[in-house]
């Protein structure tokens, strides 16, 4: 069953059940003293006083987001107990892929060792990338799939210029691995997803795929067009106008109040603008975790990062949570489901 609402199309599926969340995280950690030499003390400070970020951690030049992913990816399966042949699907969600082609996903498939009948492919999605994810992943289990492994990763901090404070000082580099199953028991989740793709411009990276000739956009000139151009602004005025209505629409659709759900977990892109989306939606703090402070923004690795760190311990007992992802494209999708008890939940630390 599925409804047009105001801000995207809504969806109810029966039966899903994440078994288990693995964050991965880079050994290399950037405090903001870092950027001083090259910005100045006083404008990092203006800097980190919006975007709330003291701390993230970075891949270095050899390591991808498939590297973090098969990491969590090997970690979460030993763990569960999974034999590699009941695994029905993986899907690799990133915007920082190993190739072109072929899919991340299949060389991902391959280095798992995963049984031949498992379906591998990749979605290029960032900031909404988990929930879409996860709202992917529960489409193929009831359309008969029984397990579902679910990447999402990026390492966004190597298409930044390290002269755009914007950017520089806001990203961090992450993977994660979600184990999703079919479950009898487990009761409806509520999917909202939508677009608007008149955004795109505003948060891009201009050159690096076939098309030959760059976007006729002023706000590009003099910068280098292989790297990210963020308008902050633009993206500030999308969010303030999209996600409060994204949540209400996907409570109103589950029949459910703000009371009803223990948890609401937004994509950790700025911390100034998530706690003014918590006002406005009248979400309580202690409803609402935040934990850009450490790690920056990690795309679409952000909500999983959440789950494995401010809810560790919370998801030993089941938990009503809404995940709201929004940003690049623009994009954005929600999902209110049970979560927990989860057998695994973790962030570690990759090893080279």
């Amino acid at each position: 069953m599925n409804s047009r609402l105001t801000f995207g199309r809504a969806s109810r599926i029966d039966n899903i059940a994440i078994r288990g969340v693995v964050s991965v995280l880079p050994r290399n950690e950037i405090d903001n003293k870092g950027f001083e030499a090259r910005f100045g003390a006083d404008a990092v400070r203006d800097v980190v006083k919006m975007i709330g970020v003291q701390r993230r951690y970075w891949v270095d030049d050899k390591t991808t987001a498939a590297d973090l992913c098969l990491y969590a990816a090997r970690r979460l399966l030993s763990s569960l107990a999974w034999e590699l042949d009941t695994i029905d699907a993986l899907v690799f969600v990133s915007q920082t892929p190993d190739y072109r082609l072929p899919a991340t996903a299949c060389a991902l498939h391959g280095q798992l060792g995963l049984d031949k009948a498992c379906a591998a492919f990749d979605v290029n999605l960032g900031c909404s990338g988990y929930t879409y994810g996860l709202w992917l992943a529960s489409t193929m289990i009831a359309g008969g799939a029984r397990r579902v492994l679910l990447l999402a990763g990026d390492t966004i901090t190597r298409t930044v210029s390290p002269d755009d404070r914007a950017t520089a000082m806001l990203f961090g580099d992450a993977g994660t691995a979600t184990a999703i199953e079919f479950d009898e028991q487990a009761p409806t989740s509520t999917f909202v997803i939508g677009t608007d793709g008149a955004g795109a411009k505003n948060l891009i990276i201009p050159q690096g795929g076939f098309r030959t000739t760059l976007p006729e956009d002023p706000r590009l000139e003099g910068r280098d067009p292989a790297c990210l151009y963020m308008d902050g602004g633009e993206i500030f005025n999308f969010t303030l106008k999209s996600v409060p209505g994204l949540v209400a629409d996907t409570l109103q659709y589950a029949g459910q109040m703000t009371d009803d759900v223990d948890g609401f977990l937004y994509h950790q892109a700025n911390e100034f603008m998530l706690k003014h989306l918590a006002r406005k939606s009248k979400i309580p703090a202690e409803k609402f975790p935040i934990n850009i402070g450490e790690y920056g923004n990690t795309s679409c690795a952000s909500i999983p990062l959440l789950l494995s760190t401010r809810l560790r311990d919370a998801l030993r007992e089941p938990k009503q949570l809404l995940m709201a992802g929004f940003g690049v494209g623009y994009s954005w999708g929600s999902a209110l489901m049970r979560v927990g008890p989860l057998a695994c939940n973790e962030t570690v630390f990759h090893d080279l």
